[in-house]
């Protein structure tokens, strides 16, 4: 069920640039619309365990459901932020998705080098299953 999400080919892998999942919880506290009355709220890092300084401009996700539809979300920034990882450091942030049925989700997010290097890495695929009792 995880969708492939195509990166243009001037954006390149950056050897030492991962991402963690590392948290994914069910929360009927979000606000959610009826169509999709599910919020699961997760916690990502990204990690720069490069040689290089990098900035991340810009996210896309791909989330598919257990119908066959997909959401496809892209924009600028992480969270309303910019992230500017040295070698070493890592960003952590929350967000959330809302969801009809079962869904997975996976994602890229986009940045550049100092040196102006236009660089790309995937967010690993998570699953999200509405509790039996929501």
């Amino acid at each position: 069920m995880v969708s492939k999400i195509t990166v243009p080919a001037k954006f390149q892998p950056l050897e030492g640039l991962t991402v963690s999942v590392d948290s994914v919880e069910y929360d009927k506290s979000r606000p959610a619309p009826p169509d999709r009355p599910h919020p699961f709220v997760y916690q990502i890092s990204i990690h720069n365990h490069s040689t290089e300084t990098v900035n991340i401009f810009g996210r896309k996700w791909i989330v598919k459901d257990a119908e066959g539809d997909t959401l496809v979300v892209e924009g600028d920034g992480v969270v309303g932020q910019f992230p500017n990882l040295q070698p070493g450091q890592t960003f952590t942030y929350n967000s959330y998705h809302v969801i009809k049925s079962e869904s997975t989700a996976n994602g890229t997010f986009f940045g550049t080098t100092q040196q102006g290097l236009p660089v790309a890495v995937s967010i690993p695929p998570f699953e999200m299953s509405p509790p039996l009792w929501s």
